[in-house]
């Protein structure tokens, strides 16, 4: 069921000094910035590597204690179906944090869980952008 290591999520104080150290330490280029209601994300990629991603976590309005589950934060797996993914893992045992997906920062969605150690753990189901034909 998983396709690909998808992300690691880590919490940071100050988002434009973590973007820039990233940036200029490591050579990461920003994919995506944005904010919601309680917390503000940064996709950074390598360009020899852009599917996986470090996302920088910089809540705006705590929420539970997902700030306080550690530095690094969780780490993320794509999934092609996330009805059919939760399925499959729900019939393996794992119990997800929240009953149904929820919408990701570019519109695709994703659910939480605990692996055997308690950490965070994630499948996200990516935005597929289908090209518009211009003379259709």
């Amino acid at each position: 069921m998983i396709k690909k290591m998808e992300h690691v999520a880590i919490i940071v104080k100050d988002m434009d000094h973590a973007i820039e150290y990233y940036s200029d330490m490591f050579g990461f280029k920003v994919r995506l910035r944005g904010t919601s209601k309680i917390r503000e994300m940064t996709f950074l990629y390598l360009g020899e590597q852009p599917n996986i991603e470090i996302e920088l976590i910089r809540d705006i309005d705590p929420m539970i204690d997902y700030n306080k589950r550690g530095i690094v934060n969780h780490l993320a797996f794509t999934v092609e179906n996330i009805n059919e993914a939760m399925n499959h893992y729900k019939k393996k045992g794992i119990e997800f944090l929240s009953p149904d997906p929820q919408p990701t920062l570019e519109g695709g969605r994703m659910i939480l869980f605990h692996g055997p150690s308690d950490e965070l753990l994630q499948l996200v189901e990516r935005v597929t952008f289908v090209a518009k034909n211009p003379l259709a």
